[in-house]
């Protein structure tokens, strides 16, 4: 029996190890409001300069509702401002999206918008 009691504090310790260590990977996501006070708005091109982002840090688009989306494109949607049948649109008007390591891109669709709100973030 003593044993077994061992064998489940171990089992306890390297759980208790796994919690810890899974909590610091989610304590270094940072959390970017893009646009900061301003908002994903017209004219935020260049928001994302001499800011440093990591994989799986968040970007929260705030807007208001019905105004602007945010499409998570490739190079091409992005230089073109045109997002691919296949893409998500997020309307909600506080879309959180996790980076990706390397180059992300972020556009609105609304006719009109693009050439002044599209940003491209690099994760490391």
């Amino acid at each position: 029996m003593v044993e077994g009691r061992g064998g489940v504090v171990a089992a306890m310790a390297v759980l208790g190890l796994l919690k810890v260590s899974l909590q610091c990977d989610v304590a270094q996501a940072a959390s970017y409001t893009v646009g900061d006070t301003k908002g994903w708005a017209m004219n935020v091109n260049g928001w994302e300069n001499g800011k440093t982002f990591k994989a799986n840090d968040i970007l929260v688009f705030n807007y208001t509702k019905g105004a602007h989306n945010v499409v998570v494109t490739t190079k091409a949607g992005y230089d073109a401002c045109k997002a691919a049948p296949s893409e998500k649109v997020y309307i909600s008007g506080k879309d959180q999206i996790t980076v990706a390591k390397g180059d992300n891109y972020f556009i609105c669709t609304i006719p009109g918008h693009c050439a002044s709100m599209k940003i491209k973030v690099t994760a490391s």
